[in-house]
């Protein structure tokens, strides 16, 4: 990314854009004018684009501008969401809420559903992303005071609430053989090929053999087997043995042609989302509360997943 400016950079060209002016911008962001238009420079010279239209009577975006700074305002709203949620990995004691959160979740949804609570309600949380198995033992044990799981497991005595569905998908590197079957694999097969697997106790196995199960079919022991989504993401675009994955993980690997989503025959791998907490039915008041609205609230209007409810 030998032409992408910093963070800081495409801010005050945003800026320019919302407030009409580099001195405005500069003053927005805490700089002189001139340190603005010298930083804008910089940018120019970084991307070798004229992004300012400079004259006596003052300075205007060109198209490439007004382009770059589109571009820019979706770069920095994501980056406000990591900003966030690294923080809420951080040890820090002053946190309100604990959530532990299998990893599909921890990894694409719990990041907005954060960002959210500390705007609405100033709240502040802790994550610790793991496999669901864990996460419910965390709940258990009142290391978190909520839970997210994907496996559908018993949930043992736990309140929960179904906040959104998901969808498994075989996932297979281009230049793999089952990438261009031209049919869907059968149960068999799946069964029979050592495949590229999450770690025992994750959703996402437990989901796919539990399926298997229902054919009278084990699995083949795992080719590869990784403890994260991204690690097993990474390691079948590289060309390790094929993958079940949540659709909402490999979206973007699917469309930019990274990864073939391969049919499947005959297996039932929709999911529920689950919640889960100590207590009753209602869940508490509070930040407990308050994260599972936001929450199902954000599945059931995310076109991630064909599969969350309306």
């Amino acid at each position: 990314m030998q032409h992408l400016p910093d963070l800081a950079a495409l801010q005050l060209l945003v800026d320019v854009a919302k407030h009409g002016s580099i001195g405005a911008a500069g003053r927005a962001n805490g700089i002189t004018q001139q340190s603005a238009s010298e930083r804008l420079r910089a940018v120019e010279a970084l991307t070798g684009l004229t992004l300012l239209q400079r004259s006596a009577s003052g300075s205007t975006l060109t198209e490439a501008g007004v382009l770059l700074a589109g571009w820019a305002a979706r770069l920095l709203d994501v980056a406000h969401e990591v900003d966030t949620s690294i923080a809420t990995l951080r040890d820090d004691r002053r946190h309100q809420l604990s959530v532990a959160a299998s990893m599909t979740v921890a990894e694409h949804l719990l990041p907005l559903w954060l960002v959210r609570l500390r705007q609405q309600h100033e709240t502040a949380a802790s994550l610790t992303a793991t496999n669901s198995e864990r996460v419910r033992a965390a709940v258990r044990d009142g290391s978190a005071d909520i839970g997210f799981v994907e496996d559908g497991a018993d949930v043992g005595g736990l309140a929960a609430l179904v906040v959104g569905r998901d969808t498994l998908v075989l996932c297979a590197a281009p230049d793999d053989s089952w990438a261009a079957l031209g049919r869907p694999v059968t149960v068999r097969e799946v069964a029979e090929r050592a495949l590229t697997w999450r770690e025992r106790g994750s959703g996402t196995r437990r989901v796919v053999e539990e399926a298997l199960t229902e054919h009278g079919l084990t699995s083949t022991a795992p080719a590869v087997e990784l403890t994260t989504t991204s690690a097993v993401r990474g390691a079948v675009s590289a060309g390790s043995p094929p993958a079940f994955l949540s659709r909402r993980a490999v979206q973007s690997d699917v469309e930019s042609g990274r990864l073939v989503e391969v049919p499947t025959e005959n297996l039932d791998l929709t999911r529920d989302l689950t919640a889960i907490w100590v207590g009753s039915g209602r869940p508490p008041a509070g930040p407990v509360r308050d994260l599972l609205a936001i929450a199902t609230a954000t599945t059931r209007t995310s076109p991630a997943d064909p599969g969350a409810p309306s």
